[in-house]
């Protein structure tokens, strides 16, 4: 199972929740499979869906899920303590780990050799972390969802990318509906 599946597959139980998603690949595969309002598609700041989210979650009330991936949490290692320091009860964070940075030409990852990143993320002191099998992603983030608790989720897939559009909508679009959606 690749990433873009595994989004396909969660995309009806966060049709209704706020998400903030990874730049590139990770964003125009769900913006090309559900569509919604209710997502903020990062489009050229990588390594900042998570803090993003985080953020969000602070700031308000609504439940937040951030999808990040492996190399973007990588690229952001800073992230990880700050939301283990900064708890947010509404705030969960799937980490796509496909061993690779899918948007930028499937170059390896460490996290697809020796470093774990739920590891790293319970070191850091996120008490609430959950590796899973790509084909269990689904099931294991609706139980986030229906549970007050912030979740960290490591979910390992394959590696692969599928050909997607590019978003033709105006960044500044995708800003102001979300953010309405945010205050609704």
């Amino acid at each position: 199972m690749i990433r873009s599946e595994i989004l396909r597959d969660i995309a009806p139980v966060i049709s209704d929740q706020l998400v903030v998603c990874n730049i590139g690949l990770p964003s125009q595969e769900l913006h090309m499979i559900d569509d919604r309002p209710t997502t903020f598609y990062m489009l050229g700041t990588m390594g900042l869906a998570s803090s993003i989210g985080l953020g969000l979650a602070l700031a308000q009330k609504k439940k937040v899920v951030a999808i990040d991936g492996d190399g973007s949490v990588l690229t952001n290692f800073g992230t990880l303590p700050t939301i283990a320091n900064n708890v947010a009860d509404n705030f969960i964070l799937l980490i796509i780990d496909n061993g690779s940075y899918g948007s930028t030409g499937d170059q390896p990852t460490y996290a697809g050799r020796k470093t774990s990143l739920a590891a790293v993320a319970t070191a850091c002191g996120c008490e609430n972390v959950v590796e899973c099998k790509a084909e269990e992603t689904k099931q294991v983030l609706e139980a986030a969802l229906a549970r007050d608790g912030m979740t960290i989720i490591v979910s390992k897939c394959e590696s692969g990318n599928i050909k997607v559009p590019v978003i033709t909508m105006d960044p500044v679009v995708i800003r102001d509906r979300f953010m309405k959606q945010v205050q609704a």
